[in-house]
C-alpha cells in the first residue's frame, strides 16, 4: 500500500512542477478527493448508497470537488487545484489530469436513453481549466481538451480539441 501511494505521489510530481516533496502533495485537495472517492466507490459497489453519498458530501465540503461515488476512476488520477464535478457514469482511465473548474457532465435521462450518461476519458488525457465535457462521449488516449472548451462529440486518440463547441484542431 505504501508503494502504491509513493507511485501515485510521484506521478503527480511528474505532472506538477510546484511541489517540493511528496509530503507537500499530500496537502493537495485533489489527492484527498481521490482518497475519499475510493472509499465512497467501495461503499457504492456494496450497495451502501447512503453511506457512499455521505462520504461524497463530506469530501465535497472539505475539498471543493464533487465526484459521484458511482464514477469509475483509474490509477494516478490527478485533479490540479479543484472545483471539479464528475458524474455518476463517468469513466476515467489511468494517468488522467484535470485542471480546475472542469465538469464531466451527463445528458438528460428523460430523453429515453438509459444507462451511461457521462463521458469516458481514456489514458493520458489532459483536460484544461474550465472545460465542460458533456454526455456519453469518449475522449481518446493522450488527447488534450483546451481550457473553457465545451466538448459534445467523441474525440479521437492523440488530438487537441478547443472551442465552443469543441472541435479538433490537431491530430
Amino acid at each position: 500500500m505504501l508503494r502504491a501511494l509513493t507511485t501515485y505521489l510521484d506521478s503527480i510530481k511528474a505532472r506538477d512542477p510546484a511541489p517540493r516533496s511528496r509530503a507537500e502533495i499530500l496537502l493537495y485537495p485533489g489527492v484527498w478527493s481521490v482518497v475519499f472517492h475510493r472509499l465512497a466507490h467501495r461503499l457504492y459497489r456494496a450497495r451502501l448508497y447512503f453511506l457512499a453519498r455521505l462520504i461524497n458530501h463530506i469530501s465535497r465540503f472539505l475539498t471543493g470537488n464533487d465526484i459521484h461515488p458511482g464514477a469509475r476512476i483509474g490509477r494516478n488520477f490527478f485533479i490540479d487545484h479543484g472545483f471539479v464535478i464528475i458524474g455518476e457514469t463517468a469513466e476515467i482511465a489511468d494517468n488522467v489530469t484535470i485542471y480546475q473548474n472542469v465538469t464531466l457532465g451527463g445528458t438528460d435521462p428523460a430523453n429515453g436513453i438509459g444507462g451511461k450518461r457521462h463521458p469516458t476519458l481514456k489514458s493520458g488525457v489532459v483536460v484544461g481549466a474550465g472545460a465542460k465535457i458533456l454526455g456519453a462521449i469518449t475522449i481518446g488516449k493522450n488527447s488534450y481538451v483546451g481550457g473553457n472548451s465545451v466538448v459534445l462529440e467523441d474525440v479521437p486518440d492523440n488530438c487537441t480539441v478547443v472551442g465552443i463547441p469543441g472541435r479538433v484542431v490537431r491530430r
